[in-house]
C-alpha cells in the first residue's frame, strides 16, 4: 500500500497485489494489471504500453519473441524441415522440445516493430543489421539463455550467435542432476542424442568452454556424490576435437571429477554417427568403452 501516482494522494490508497500482478486504487478507483498502469501513468493507447514494457525488459523479452516468430516459420519452410531431416532430427517432438527455428530472412524486422520493438533497439540486439535484413537468415535457430545460435543452411558463415556470451552449458538445470552426463560440441549432436533416448546430454556450444560452464561441469551433482562426465566430442580429421577433450579431461581430472573420453569413428562427431545410420545401442556400447 503506498501513495497512488495517478492523482493527488494524500495518504496511502494506492495497492498493488503482487501475486495477482494487480493495483487498485481505494482513492481513484483506477485499477487493473501492469498494461493498464503503463496506460493511465503515461497517457498511452495500449500498444504504445506494450512497446514501452518491451524495452523496459530488455533482451530477454526481446528473445523470447524472436524465438517464437522464428519457430513459427520454421513449419512454414519446406527446406527447413528437409535440412532438419538430412541432419538426423526427424521427429517434432523433439524440434518443439528444443524450440528450433528458422530464419527465412527479409521479414523479422517488419514483424517486430509492430510489436513495439525500434530499428535501433534490433540493431543493437545484433538481430538486423544497417539495411534492416535478418543478421540469421536461412539459419537453423536454437534459442539459448540469453542468446541464439544460428546454423547456416546454406554457403554463409556456419556459425553465429548474438554479442555477448554464449552462457552456460545448454539446458543444465535440467540435467545437473544426472550422476553421469554427456558433454558435445553442437546442438545438432544434443538434438539426435534427446531423439535416441539419451537425456543426460549437455552442449557446450564449442570445443573450449567458458569460466561459467566448467564451474557447471566441476560442482557437485547434489546427491553428494561426483559426477561421471563422458566426453562425446568429435572426431574430426585434424584432431582438434580430441585434443580438446584431452585437455577438458585433464582439467576436470585435476577437479576430481570422473571423466572418459568417447571413441567416436573417425571422421564422425555424434550427430554424423546417426546420420550415418548409428543407433542408440551402438552409441551405448561407445559410452561402455569410453577411456581416459
Amino acid at each position: 500500500m503506498g501513495i497512488c501516482p495517478l492523482h493527488a494522494d494524500h495518504q496511502p490508497s494506492f495497492l498493488v497485489e503482487p501475486n495477482k500482478n494487480l493495483f487498485y486504487c481505494y482513492g481513484c478507483g483506477r485499477g487493473g494489471d501492469v498494461i493498464r498502469f503503463v496506460e493511465l501513468s503515461h497517457n498511452m493507447r495500449f500498444t504504445e504500453a506494450m512497446a514501452l514494457l518491451r524495452r523496459f525488459s530488455g533482451l530477454g523479452f526481446l528473445l523470447k519473441d524472436v524465438a517464437n516468430f522464428y519457430q513459427v516459420q520454421l513449419h512454414r519452410h519446406s527446406e527447413a524441415i528437409e535440412y532438419l531431416q538430412q541432419r538426423g532430427i526427424y521427429q517434432p517432438q523433439v524440434s518443439d522440445e528444443l524450440g528450433i527455428g528458422y530464419a527465412p530472412g527479409r521479414c523479422l524486422c517488419h514483424w517486430l516493430i509492430t510489436m513495439g520493438y525500434s530499428l535501433p533497439d534490433l540493431q543493437q540486439a545484433g538481430l538486423v543489421n544497417a539495411e534492416g535484413y535478418d543478421t540469421y537468415s536461412h539459419r537453423i535457430v536454437f534459442p539459448l539463455e540469453g542468446n541464439l545460435y544460428g546454423r547456416s543452411t546454406g554457403t554463409a558463415v556456419p556459425h553465429r550467435f548474438l554479442p555477448g556470451s554464449k552462457g552456460g552449458l545448454y539446458a543444465w538445470e535440467k540435467i545437473r542432476n544426472y550422476p553421469e552426463i554427456i558433454l558435445v560440441e553442437g546442438m545438432f549432436d544434443l538434438a539426435v542424442l534427446w531423439q535416441a533416448g539419451f537425456r543426460n546430454v549437455t552442449s557446450a556450444l564449442g570445443t573450449h568452454l567458458n569460466a561459467l560452464q566448467f564451474r557447471q561441469l566441476s560442482a557437485d551433482d547434489g546427491s553428494g556424490k561426483n559426477r561421471t562426465v563422458y566426453l562425446a566430442l568429435d572426431s574430426d580429421d585434424n584432431g582438434s576435437g580430441q585434443q580438446a577433450a584431452q585437455c577438458l579431461s585433464q582439467r576436470l581430472r585435476a577437479e576430481r571429477i570422473a571423466t572418459l573420453r568417447v571413441k567416436l569413428p573417425d571422421g564422425h562427431d555424434p550427430n554424423s554417427f546417426f546420420v550415418a545410420g548409428g543407433t542408440a545401442q551402438e552409441f551405448q556400447h561407445l559410452l561402455e568403452r569410453a577411456s581416459l
